[in-house]
């Protein structure tokens, strides 16, 4: 009997333990079921059933199957607009790259033709191309033997005769001295040439620079012969 009293009461608290956390489970499994419950009770609509508050949508839109017109009307209208703004890129386009061109009368004056046979043998003339003084000399046959005779170490500016010419007969060279602009004077100076009284400069008959402080050769300008005595400066 003792030993049974032992046993129950070694027992008892443990079964009491059990019995008092399972009674504890359970009341957090009920108010957890209770809270969820409550929870999706109180939980109002999604965004997507409320609808539009002010049924905007419902009354702006276009029904593309009830008014076709509609439709229609506002692809015209799109299409007329780019149209609108592709011919006006257009025009301003065209007119941008015509300003850019050159007028007639301003490509009149890029280029200019002359006539060589009234040029007497050994004489200078001066004409006017883009605003500037252009010379064009007829010369002899001992002059462009002189020049071809000058050696190249002698020259500030080396250049031969025949590279300087088209034709040796005619040289066509820009008047304008190459120190510091000036207009040289025809058949003077030092070597028959050309002179500048500005400096000093002398220039042979090849308007090549022989002394003086002139650092370059008369300039040539870009002519061609469309003729056998006429010629096309520019």
């Amino acid at each position: 009997t003792m030993n049974a009293l032992r046993l129950a009461s070694r027992v008892a608290p443990r079964a009491i333990g059990r019995v008092g956390l399972q009674s504890q489970i359970q009341s957090t499994a009920f108010r957890s079921t209770s809270v969820a419950r409550f929870s999706s009770a109180e939980k109002g609509p999604e965004l997507h059933e409320l609808g539009s508050l002010d049924h905007g949508y419902e009354t702006d839109r276009i029904d593309k199957v009830a008014e076709p017109e509609r439709r229609a009307f506002t692809y015209l209208m799109l299409s007329g607009v780019r149209f609108a703004y592709a011919s006006t890129a257009r025009v301003l386009v065209v007119k941008f790259v015509s300003s850019m061109t050159a007028s007639a009368d301003v490509l009149a004056l890029a280029s200019a033709e002359f006539d060589l046979s009234e040029i007497p043998v050994g004489s200078t003339i001066t004409v006017k191309w883009r605003g500037k003084p252009v010379f064009i000399r007829h010369r002899s046959q001992a002059e462009i033997d002189t020049e071809n005779a000058v050696p190249m170490s002698h020259l500030r500016d080396q250049e031969a005769d025949d590279e300087r010419t088209i034709q040796q007969e005619y040289l066509v060279a820009l008047g304008i001295c190459t120190h510091l602009g000036c207009v040289p004077i025809s058949n003077a100076g030092e070597f028959g040439g050309w002179f500048c009284p500005c400096h000093g400069s002398h220039y042979d008959v090849s308007g090549r620079i022989r002394k003086g402080p002139a650092p370059l050769n008369l300039e040539v300008p870009p002519y061609k012969f469309i003729e056998e005595k006429k010629i096309l400066i520019g």
